[in-house]
């Protein structure tokens, strides 16, 4: 996962960056306020972890403008020195979806990290996973489209699983590229390009079926389920027929 971490204190940010790669997470550190904002307009991740007292802001105002930025999909979790219940009640009322003081415990960070992760990201890596049509078959890494098998290779089938299970989240190019090719991975830009374009063909991702990939200039893309547009449709169907 793609996890963001805030706070003023370069030896705190080491500490995230070392438990959460452990845990097999890539994470960036910011030390202001501003600066995660600012990313948080091009950029996506899976969490955010934010500190109470910033330079620029305090945690409570910050999550509330992440709200409003991004939404309330994306988990939150306050690590801070503040440990009164008053603060806690003002943390949770602001947005967050969990809390911890400071000094942290390895070991519970890591427990609260992944219990906010599989309640947002829920898993079924040895499950059958349905949308619709699509049929995911993780242990064989497979993909059915209205039962037949789709011939899709290694990255195609990764990437088409990432977006169904992520879909209606804006994710940036970035966050893409380092999910599918590798955190250390040099792609050039048109490679994901052409990976996603491949996608809609060869599973019929258009509007007309229920499906949509769409590029946000500057950010990345967006996979999103619409309810198919009526004449569309049906010129795909007498399409079908004729």
């Amino acid at each position: 996962m793609r996890i963001a971490s805030l706070d003023d204190d370069p030896l705190q940010l080491e500490f995230f960056t070392h438990a959460l790669s452990s845990m097999g997470h890539f994470c960036r550190t910011y030390d202001t306020g501003a600066a995660l904002l600012k990313d948080l307009r091009r950029e996506t991740f899976d969490l955010l972890i934010v500190d109470w007292q910033l330079p620029d802001i305090e945690g409570p105002e910050l999550v509330g403008k992440v709200r409003q930025l991004v939404g309330n999909e994306l988990p939150i979790l306050f690590v801070t020195n503040r440990q009164t219940e008053s603060d806690i009640v003002e943390g949770l009322a602001s947005g967050a979806d969990d809390f911890m003081v400071k000094p942290v415990r390895v070991a519970e960070f890591s427990a609260r990290v992944g219990a906010l992760l599989r309640r947002a990201y829920p898993s079924s890596a040895n499950g059958v996973l349905e949308f619709g049509r699509y049929r995911f078959l993780p242990e064989t890494r497979h993909l059915e489209m209205d039962g037949t098998p789709v011939e899709l290779k290694a990255r195609e089938y990764e990437l088409a699983l990432f977006l169904f299970q992520n879909m209606g989240r804006l994710l940036s190019r970035d966050h893409l590229r380092e999910i599918i090719w590798g955190q250390s991975a040099e792609i050039i830009s048109r490679s994901l390009d052409t990976h996603v374009s491949r996608l809609r063909g060869l599973l019929d991702l258009r509007p007309s079926n229920g499906y949509m990939i769409t590029a946000v200039y500057g950010v990345g893309y967006r996979f999103e389920a619409v309810k198919p547009d009526a004449q569309e449709a049906a010129g795909a169907d007498s399409g079908h027929s004729s």
